[in-house]
């Protein structure tokens, strides 16, 4: 695989962030991961650099996930980009308003790192 994959996991958990980064750097060494703790740290990351794929929690402090996600679908660069909700969020509403605003999937937490990759390669389509 030569192409560079950028990916920003969103999280106000480091462990979670920790774990979403481990489960996308084993899907190969050309997946190149960065971190932030809430959608205000995200946007600000995402304002500045590029990335192909992002991943975020719902509930966080200062910005939550919907309104990064509403931000990012507003933004030219980031339209098309895939957005993967990973969430304790379980109730239909919440994953229906997460998809009316844009999110690419939207997963349950706790959730494996198998689905988070297959998820992920679907979205890129890496298969």
């Amino acid at each position: 695989m030569t192409q560079q994959i950028r990916a920003l996991v969103v999280d106000d958990s480091l462990a979670m962030r920790r774990s979403l980064m481990y489960a996308l750097q084993r899907l190969g060494s050309w997946v190149h991961t960065d971190e932030a703790q809430d959608g205000a740290e995200g946007l600000k990351k995402l304002t500045h650099g590029r990335y192909d794929l992002v991943l975020t929690d719902i509930n966080m402090p200062l910005m939550d996930g919907l309104k990064l996600i509403r931000h990012l679908r507003q933004t030219d660069a980031y339209r098309t980009v895939p957005i993967v909700v990973i969430t304790t969020e379980s109730a239909v509403e919440d994953r229906e308003r997460a998809m009316a605003l844009g999110a690419s999937a939207y997963l349950v937490k706790p959730v494996q790192s198998k689905v988070v990759q297959d998820t992920v390669k679907s979205l890129l389509r890496l298969e």
